[in-house]
């Protein structure tokens, strides 16, 4: 089974479209492209790709599909459209074209949980359902009740968590997130990538039993048939390098069976995206 790595970024770095990386994280104001990514995924025995998108246009969505098509080891597209447009069936008829793109993202932890409630994005997320396309939840902990609220209206619709939510893993914060994360993890139909981790953590001194008490918790959660492992490359570069951030995920399912290992480090990854 191939080794996928669910979630990654590629991007020309511009201080107006990338004005989230501040001072604090100079290490990748530059741009971050196929021909950096490659080897390093073939140093670590990684098949394959899943490039999610990184600034809110519909340019974006078209440069990663670029990449994906001059690239066969990108293996599927996350993009962003309008959701609460109300051309969106219109465009989304139009990406079906487009095979390598498998789903969409908007960046919800920059919302109001509410934002996600809106009838027009609800709207626009029964409109990926109708298209087959997946939706990448991208939130913080205080953003779950919503989530739980929004996912439960689309029984048949893929989802995923990035990141495990983003809990505060700098200070050990744990208490409300297990609470919302096992609610959430209820729904079959919603998946959760682990990945983002290292970032939540101490940039500079984190250890990996920083991690463990997180895992431990979305394994018992959703279960391996259900976890996605993503390197957010090259965003992880902040707190760590592509090897470190996957050793400690690679060591703590270490344990497991052959079959849960292959599933989490790339099967369910192609189950989820189709690819």
């Amino acid at each position: 089974m191939p080794v996928i790595d669910a979630h990654q970024h590629f991007w020309k770095y511009h201080p107006d479209t990338h004005h989230w990386i501040s001072d604090e994280m100079a290490v990748i104001r530059k741009d971050f492209l196929p021909a950096d990514l490659a080897p390093v995924l073939k140093q670590h025995g990684v098949d394959g790709c899943i490039a999610v998108q990184a600034d809110q246009s519909e340019a974006e969505t078209d440069f990663l599909v670029s990449l994906a098509n001059e690239h066969d080891w990108i293996k599927g597209v996350v993009g962003w459209v309008d959701l609460c447009a109300d051309n969106i069936r219109e465009r989304l008829q139009y990406y079906c074209e487009l095979p390598v793109l498998k789903g969409f993202r908007h960046i919800l932890q920059a919302e109001d949980p509410a934002f996600m409630l809106k009838p027009e994005f609800l709207r626009g997320i029964g409109a990926l359902q109708e298209y087959g396309f997946t939706y990448d939840i991208l939130v913080y902990p205080r953003h779950l009740p919503a989530v739980q609220q929004l996912v439960k209206q689309f029984p048949d619709q893929r989802f995923v968590i990035d990141h495990i939510a983003k809990p505060d893993i700098s200070k050990g914060v744990m208490e409300e997130w297990v609470k919302n994360i096992q609610a959430i993890a209820a729904f079959p139909n919603l998946y959760c990538k682990v990945s983002g981790m290292v970032t939540e953590a101490n940039w500079s001194c984190w250890k990996k039993e920083d991690l463990y008490p997180y895992l431990d918790r979305v394994t018992e959660s959703f279960g391996t048939d259900r976890l996605l492992y993503g390197s957010d490359w090259p965003v992880c570069l902040l707190a760590a390098s592509y090897e470190r951030m996957m050793e400690p995920v690679k060591e703590y399912y270490s344990n497991f069976s052959a079959t849960e290992q292959a599933a989490l480090f790339g099967g369910n990854a192609a189950a989820f995206y189709h690819v």
